[in-house]
């Protein structure tokens, strides 16, 4: 049987493949592994706006609260925000439920530990585990059932976590955002506008059904138009769920995440602040990306494809980039 988690948790059609069926379980033994020992534990959850999320949310959560874990719901926030806020909270994992890039009608859900990474594989395979032994799960009783809380408000704190973090202001800057209609929706703007950039956005009236239709990091066209009718200097076209982005210079022309890698790896070894001189990518990245760095005296270091893997390694050897 094949494995349920793929390489970035757990996708499939919404309402068939990815059930509501499906998502209680999987929030009911994700909530029996993610706890820990805490008599009090919480688990934090958030949404792309794709309209199959209501219902795998709710199905989600009530898995979860079943076990008797409170859920804190963020409602729509970039992946990033709830990795962000898992760690900041203390909670003990934090949920997406999202499926990144793919169209309207996919869903998926993925993980976080209470450090705010990316689940190892034998955490996953052991809530994969208990979901097959799902009718045996203890169940908690009266006032021992979990909660549910709204919690939206929490993403300005990652807002502010952002931009506070930047070391550059941004005045003078025509920048074109691309929101795919997805979770940055809201986020996105805030920052770039606080930063001092002149923001034109496009793309940003979700409505359960356009997310990535035609747009976001899949689709530049809108984005390159757009760019050259604004005059601006860059635009950054975002995916679903805001976990990755493509950049378009003054021109239209794409910049994909390999260029962006090698700009940011020279410029930081050229003033000698990249450790190890090194650069950590998947097996995906192009020769091209290799051949740059190393014309610049930077190795790279390739690991297997997904993002918590580069996370991994990066944690491992202290690379940055």
């Amino acid at each position: 049987m094949a494995r349920l988690f793929g390489t970035d948790g757990v996708r499939g059609i919404a309402n068939t493949e990815l059930s509501p069926t499906l998502a209680l379980k999987l929030g009911a033994a994700s909530a029996y592994v993610l706890r820990g020992r805490h008599s009090e534990a919480k688990i934090l959850m958030g949404r792309d706006p794709r309209i199959s999320g209501d219902i795998l949310e709710s199905a989600m959560a009530s898995g979860i609260c079943s076990i008797g874990v409170d859920v804190y719901l963020t409602g729509v926030a970039p992946t990033p925000a709830v990795a962000f806020m898992t760690q900041l909270m203390q909670a003990d994992a934090g949920v997406v439920i999202s499926a990144s890039h793919n169209p309207m009608r996919d869903n998926g859900i993925k993980f976080f530990g209470a450090d705010g990474y990316k689940l190892p594989d034998e955490i996953e395979d052991e809530i994969e585990a208990r979901m097959k032994n799902f009718k045996n799960l203890a169940r908690a009783e009266g006032a021992g059932v979990g909660r549910m809380f709204r919690v939206h408000d929490m993403i300005d704190g990652y807002v502010s976590h952002l931009i506070s973090s930047f070391p550059h202001k941004l005045g003078g800057i025509k920048l074109v955002l691309d929101c795919a209609n997805g979770a940055v929706c809201e986020a996105g703007p805030k920052i770039f506008s606080a930063l001092g950039a002149d923001v034109e956005v496009i793309h940003n009236k979700p409505d359960g059904i356009n997310i990535n239709d035609n747009c976001g990091s899949q689709h530049l066209d809108d984005l390159r138009r757009a760019v050259l009718s604004a005059g601006a200097q860059a635009g950054m076209a975002f995916d679903g769920d805001g976990d990755r982005a493509i950049l378009v210079d003054e021109k239209g022309r794409a910049v994909d995440g390999d260029r962006v890698m090698a700009i940011c790896a020279i410029h930081l070894a050229r003033e000698g602040r990249l450790p190890h001189s090194a650069v950590v990518a998947t097996v995906m990245s192009n020769m091209g990306l290799e051949v740059a760095l190393r014309r610049e005296g930077i190795s790279l270091v390739r690991t297997r494809v997904g993002d918590r893997y580069v996370s991994d390694e990066m944690r491992r050897t202290g690379i940055i980039v």
